[in-house]
């Protein structure tokens, strides 16, 4: 099943984030309180998961950004796709985009963005079978506060 995150995922989630890049589970203070609430109440921020037989095990966000051009239409940014190891390659991620696409339709959405530090062929060959491409746009990074 496919739905957007309740506050009570937290946990789950943030054990699915050790799957994706994180190497430890952020320490549970006010910070991370708060900013789970600002995730959770922000009406622009949808946080999506999949979930089988009551385990989270797949997610990406999908934020809805404001904007002035293109007839003043919105644009969506994708982040963080992640599938825990034991579930990849059964189309939860699929379902999950996919459920973003959804959103972004709804609101109006000129495009939706994606990133992915992967170099892995299989995964950008996931993100092209997913609809996204390469060739549009150029993106560029700055890291700020962190060593990459």
């Amino acid at each position: 099943m496919v739905r957007e995150a309740r506050r009570e995922d937290l946990d789950a989630l943030l054990e699915l984030y050790l799957f994706l890049h994180e190497d430890s589970i952020p320490e549970k203070n006010t910070h991370l309180k708060e900013t789970w609430e600002q995730i959770i109440g922000d009406t622009n921020h949808h946080l999506i998961v999949c979930e089988v037989e009551g385990k989270i095990i797949s997610s990406c966000v999908c934020v809805i950004i404001p904007n002035l051009t293109r007839n003043i239409r919105p644009y969506a940014f994708v982040e963080n796709v992640v599938t825990h190891a034991d579930y990849r390659g059964k189309g939860y991620a699929t379902e999950c985009l996919n459920f973003a696409k959804t959103i972004a339709e709804q609101e109006n959405c000129y495009k939706m963005m994606l990133l992915t530090g992967s170099k892995s062929p299989e995964t950008l060959s996931f993100y092209e079978k997913a609809g996204y491409n390469s060739s549009d746009k150029t993106a560029f990074i700055q890291w700020i506060g962190m060593d990459k």
